[in-house]
């Protein structure tokens, strides 16, 4: 089996392997949390009921009612600003849910500007990311040069390194930032921006909803959009090299087997429908593969294995005159050239005649008859 198809099982197997382990450790930590909290609910909600005499469905129209004032609570969420920072938590992926379209045309017009932003959006940080990396590559080696380094060459596991370095100092300062605006906790600071980093966006914690901030305070504004597009350029970077780290394994592994093909069809010889190997085993093949060694044969611009060089070999004989003497030598057992007077024949003049009686009476065959001996004895004085 190819190193590239066992990467691949491997890879999902890991992968299916991470998931059950995540599906267990969230079920320990979240699962007693989760029972305690939804009976500490039921019974604040009883005790309401209960209080203040609401029923069942008043209660539920209240509670609806409470869910779908949260965004509104924040300040105006659809104004040019907002909708810039709703349009970029669309393109990006991130996807709060902190407030949604509600009209039939914001609906449709987000679902067709989300088909077309979220590529633009992921070229778009590609090439920031390779660009970012030229640059990290370009000043780490300027650094080795003013150290005096040996080696000023940059690979893949520095930027790698380097690039997660970045992306730890661009989560730490943006946690820092966020517990000072927000007022959260460092721990909810960090968890926040981690989330949004990659993408994930649950929508349990979302900057710039509380107090009116997209109206009041612009420099947070544009510090939170800012802090999206810049981190997510720096992890985008660091990801881009990953999969370029294994995009390179993958590729290496091609090469390699791209060349061990051509080893061993350089070490075969094509002999009368069968094909005999460096080891001395003779495998069978078809008409089909030996047709398609040929195709390859032919079609290779570079191949010096050495069943395209018999077949070559073998029409290059076919088509090659051999000289056994040199032209040079002197040459004395033909006859002269003699000139015979032309007389008429009876063959010419009588053609209804027997052939061989012709071939008898004509001077032509007489000529031929005293040639002969004449030729034998002096081809053997020459020998």
């Amino acid at each position: 089996m190819k190193k590239q198809n066992v990467r691949t099982i491997s890879l999902i197997v890991v992968t299916f392997t991470y998931l059950l382990i995540g599906a267990a450790v969230f079920d320990a930590f979240e699962s007693q949390f989760e029972r305690d909290q939804n009976a500490s609910l039921r019974l604040e909600e009883t005790y309401l009921k209960d209080r203040y005499n609401i029923s069942e469905t008043d209660f539920d129209k209240i509670t609806q009612n409470i869910i779908n004032s949260i965004p509104h609570k924040a300040g105006i969420q659809w104004k040019f600003v907002g909708s810039f920072y709703f349009a970029t938590t669309v393109i990006t992926t991130i996807g709060y849910g902190h407030s949604t379209p509600k009209t039939v045309g914001g609906k449709i017009f987000c679902m067709f500007y989300a088909l077309a932003g979220i590529p633009l959006n992921l070229v778009m940080f590609q090439s920031i990311g390779e660009r970012l990396n030229i640059l990290v590559t370009y000043l780490l080696r300027q650094v080795k040069k003013c150290l005096r380094f040996n080696d000023t060459e940059v690979s893949q596991t520095h930027l790698i390194l380097i690039s997660m370095n970045m992306s730890s100092v661009v989560v730490v300062g943006g946690a820092w930032a966020f517990s000072q605006y927000e007022g959260w906790t460092y721990l909810d600071s960090f968890y926040y921006c981690v989330i949004t980093l990659t993408t994930v966006g649950f929508g349990d914690f979302v900057a710039l909803q509380s107090r009116g901030d997209l109206q009041n305070k612009p420099e947070y504004v544009a510090f939170s959009i800012l802090f999206i597009l810049f981190g997510l350029a720096v992890v985008s970077a660091a990801m881009n090299l990953l999969v370029l780290r294994f995009l390179t394994m993958n590729t290496a592994d091609e090469r390699r087997d791209e060349m061990e093909a051509v080893a061993a069809l350089r070490s075969s010889v094509r002999l009368d429908g069968d094909v005999i190997t460096v080891n001395e085993s003779i495998v069978s093949a078809n008409e089909q593969e030996l047709s398609a060694v040929e195709t390859y044969c032919d079609r290779s611009t570079a191949c010096s294995c050495t069943c395209c060089t018999i077949r070559s070999q073998e029409q290059q004989r076919k088509q090659r005159y051999k000289v056994t003497r040199s032209p040079a030598a002197k040459i004395t057992h033909l006859l002269p050239l003699q000139f015979i007077e032309s007389r008429p024949s009876p063959c010419v003049a009588n053609p209804m005649d027997d052939f061989e009686s012709c071939f008898r009476t004509s001077d032509f065959s007489y000529s031929i008859r005293g040639a002969l001996p004449a030729l034998s004895r002096r081809k053997r004085n020459s020998l």
